[in-house]
């Protein structure tokens, strides 16, 4: 069972802790490495983010669709009954959801976060959800007294156990750099976008290059084993010159070794990719390459792979042509 130690980056994090502590910040941090969090979703990315909070030396009270980890418990962190006690407990409350839905009814529902929150306190949803949604959400929050940041992240399974985390971040000046220590216990590349929603409307952008990138590598991986060459020496050559990309480099591999556990599922990349559609829709944009993306994760959920890595988009193309990047 894992302790405080199973978290690494804690010591490099203690010494960030207040490092931008300023204004409202200073009397959240007026001890260098105490607060009570509350932090709600604790899937594959949650419970690693959570865990870095504890070992950073925060109070952490936890809640979770299924029973809260027991490594989390056994390292310092409480679970709550409700969303409202645990938001009762909390100064801050972040959520680390799947979808805009799962978010409104944590923060809405009965016995929801927002029932117990006051004046003084913020909401941080790490979740990557609909940026319209979110706006929304905020003024809902607000009448409540809180302060409300969308702060989605990149980086996956991998960025959050490693502390790694690419943070995109919305919000006011002051609630972000009164939130910005917990970020540096998660995440190494923190970026203020702009006023709340900022932060989703980045991530969607990151999702869309991401979905096209890994797209473009299927495309021309197949193209090569498809025309004799060795699909593995192509992608060593390609990495080398401007198609690099840590996409060509990470999943052109998954292509070639069909190594297509997640990582991060088809089915949240969809999800993302619709949020961009729905989006673009309403802004009165045409995002054609982002629309035929995915309907190639549509073609791998129809043939069964809604819990392949989203690499596995390179199945889709393989099906339609008749041939596979490589054997396994």
């Amino acid at each position: 069972m894992a302790g405080v130690s199973s978290f690494p980056h804690a010591e490099e994090a203690r010494r960030a802790v207040s490092k931008h502590a300023t204004g409202r910040a200073a009397e959240f941090w007026n001890q260098e490495t105490h607060m009570n969090v509350g932090f709600i979703g604790l899937g594959i990315m949650g419970k690693p983010m959570a865990g870095h909070l504890i070992a950073g030396g925060h109070t952490l009270f936890l809640k979770s669709r299924r029973s809260v980890p027991e490594e989390l418990v056994a390292a310092g962190g409480v679970a709550c009954a409700t969303a409202r006690e645990l938001a009762e407990k909390s100064d801050v409350v972040i959520l680390m959801l799947p979808d805009t839905p799962d978010v409104a009814a944590v923060l809405f529902g009965p016995d929801g976060v927002a029932e117990g929150l006051s004046a003084g306190q913020t909401v941080v949803d790490m979740s990557s959800i609909s940026p319209i949604e979110t706006r929304a959400f905020s003024e809902r929050v607000a009448a409540t007294g809180a302060d409300y940041i969308d702060a989605p992240v990149s980086g996956g399974e991998v960025g959050a156990k490693n502390a790694a985390l690419s943070i995109m971040v919305g919000g006011t000046e002051d609630s972000v750099a009164a939130i910005r220590p917990l970020f540096e216990l998660m995440g190494k590349n923190i970026t203020h976008v702009g006023p709340v929603g900022s932060g989703q409307v980045a991530k969607v952008a990151n999702q869309i290059v991401v979905a096209l990138t890994i797209g473009a590598v299927a495309e021309g991986l197949l193209f090569a084993s498809k025309a004799g060459a060795d699909p593995a020496k192509v992608r060593q050559a390609l990495t080398g010159g401007l198609a690099t990309s840590r996409i060509l480099e990470l999943h052109g591999e998954r292509m070639i070794k069909r190594t297509f556990d997640p990582g991060f599922r088809i089915a949240l990349h969809q999800k993302d990719l619709n949020l961009a559609l729905e989006s673009a829709r309403s802004l009165g944009l045409s995002l054609p390459a982002t629309a035929v993306t995915q309907q190639l994760f549509s073609a791998c959920v129809g043939n069964g792979g809604a819990g392949w890595d989203h690499s596995a988009l390179v199945r889709a193309l393989e099906i339609m042509g008749g041939h596979e990047v490589a054997k396994a």
